[in-house]
């Protein structure tokens, strides 16, 4: 990603913040409970991993859990909080290793990060590649809200408490199907921008991408507790397995 559009080195410092604010941090452990079933105890990989938001309570539950990103600052969170999660620093588009996963999963998002359809098309090559034959890659992406657009620019409020407001200002490009966000949080005095760009997909998409690499959709959910997806969802969380070629 371009340096400009890169949020994690800015938001590295008040991540944990964020992420109890919007309620992550409490779905941390539902997720982990989810990709727990796909590891077996075994190993498992994080495309993104951040600050081990979902890696360390995976790692609780007896999975070995390694991860990569592309930010220093969210590696060395993830250092200071656990130092049984082994994690490196990388391009979530392009890695490889010798290893094989049990599991390889990337959630709340990270995926839509790569903004171009190549590069998601590179990570899920990259993902099937470091699966052991019977793993499995789980995805989380979120359904594409394009509601509310008016000449292609949308303002939304996304949070609001007594101390902390979230705006999200975004341009539509539907050639690219790229979202060009920037999020501003009031928190007192305070104001704090975060720029953020997206390559949205819907589930078809995906499929039809994870299909080009030998992999296949084994089952679809629409939150980490196992609710159905449908076309009221806001997200989808999608598991795929190899395919015998």
């Amino acid at each position: 990603m371009p340096d400009e559009f890169s949020y994690d080195e800015n938001l590295a410092s008040t991540y944990e913040e964020y992420t109890r604010l919007v309620g992550l941090v409490a779905e941390a452990d539902e997720t982990a409970a989810f990709l727990a079933r796909f590891s077996s105890g075994r190993s498992a990989l994080e495309l993104g991993i951040g600050n081990g938001r979902v890696a360390v309570p995976l790692s609780e539950r007896g999975v070995k859990v390694e991860g990569i990103d592309n930010s220093d600052s969210m590696l060395e969170l993830l250092a200071k909080r656990a130092d049984g999660v082994k994690a490196w620093k990388g391009d979530i588009a392009e890695f490889s290793s010798e290893q094989r996963y049990h599991l390889v999963y990337c959630v709340f998002g990270t995926f839509t990060l790569l903004f171009k359809r190549e590069q998601q098309i590179a990570c899920l090559r990259s993902a099937a590649e470091a699966l052991e034959e019977d793993g499995a890659l789980v995805i989380e992406v979120r359904v594409p809200a394009l509601d509310g657009f008016v000449s292609g620019q949308k303002t939304t409020t996304t949070f609001v408490d007594h101390e902390n407001t979230f705006i999200k200002a975004e341009v539509h490009d539907p050639l690219a199907q790229n979202l060009i966000s920037t999020s501003l949080w009031f928190s007192g005095a305070s104001v704090r921008r975060f720029p953020q760009r997206v390559r949205y997909v819907y589930h078809q998409e995906l499929d039809t991408m994870a299909e080009c690499v030998g992999l296949e959709l084994a089952e679809r959910w629409g939150d980490w507790a196992r609710g159905a997806f449908t076309d009221v969802s806001k997200r989808h969380i999608s598991v795929y397995r190899r395919t015998s070629l």
